[in-house]
């Protein structure tokens, strides 16, 4: 592996996030909020000061809401305004996936994203992985025009889903970029580059942090049902990063 240069993105949650992702050594970073839902938009705030702070590529992610990619018509439109305000303010890429309610690619609304971004980068993400025939709609995605695909193999982890990551890259010969991501770690990205021959690798590894300001009362919650505790918090861990940069 010492021989060939792998790139490494880190995907982020918030600008401390991206801050560590880089002080690990990333090459580009995805940069979401609500990472539990799998990543949505971030803040316009967000992506300012992490272009203000770093140098390196910024994706940011197009998701107006979880659970799903048919979006209402409202949904569609808040897509648009958020993607047209990540462009003015200077992202390097745009992440999105629309699908219809049969899972299929949405190729209009695909194409509308595609346009507005221009010569920026367009990544189609993990709705690919429920697709029931992704040779046809990764074809469809080299057909429009996008960049990249962001995939576990249609499984929950990577790992498990090495043999269809494999295919997808001998099927797009070069077409389009595939960029495996869910559940790479030091134990097994030695497996996934070197069997599938991936160029590029997507990771997320985070350490918790202590907030002390809200322990005058631990009865109080913020969130949904799930109760998480209100004194603690998750940042990229940088240190993990720069190990996985010396291996790659």
């Amino acid at each position: 592996m010492q021989d060939r240069k792998y790139l490494l993105e880190v995907c982020c949650g918030s600008v401390e996030d991206v801050l560590q992702a880089v002080r690990g050594g990333a090459d580009r970073v995805e940069l979401n909020s609500c990472l539990f839902h799998g990543g949505l938009t971030p803040s316009v705030g967000e992506l300012i000061v992490a272009k203000e702070s770093v140098s390196i590529p910024i994706m940011t992610m197009v998701r107006p809401r979880q659970g799903g990619f048919c979006y209402t018509d409202a949904e569609y439109k808040t897509a648009l305004r958020d993607a047209e305000k990540l462009l003015e303010n200077g992202t390097d890429g745009l992440v999105f996936g629309f699908l219809k309610e049969d899972g299929s690619l949405d190729v209009e609304r695909t194409k509308e994203l595609t346009r507005m971004a221009g010569k920026k980068t367009k990544v189609f993400h993990r709705a690919i992985d429920v697709a029931d025939d992704w040779k046809k709609m990764l074809s469809q995605l080299i057909e429009i025009g996008v960049d990249r695909v962001l995939t576990s193999g249609q499984a929950p982890d990577v790992f498990y889903g090495i043999d269809v990551i494999r295919e997808m890259i001998e099927f797009a010969q070069g077409a389009i970029q595939i960029l495996p991501g869910a559940g790479v770690n030091l134990k097994n990205i030695d497996r996934i580059v070197e069997y599938t021959g991936c160029d590029q690798i997507h990771i997320a590894k985070f350490r918790s942090y202590v907030d002390p300001s809200t322990q005058n009362n631990r009865d109080i919650f913020y969130g949904g049902a799930l109760y998480p505790p209100e004194d603690r918090y998750d940042v990229i861990d940088g240190d993990y990063i720069a190990q996985i940069r010396r291996h790659l």
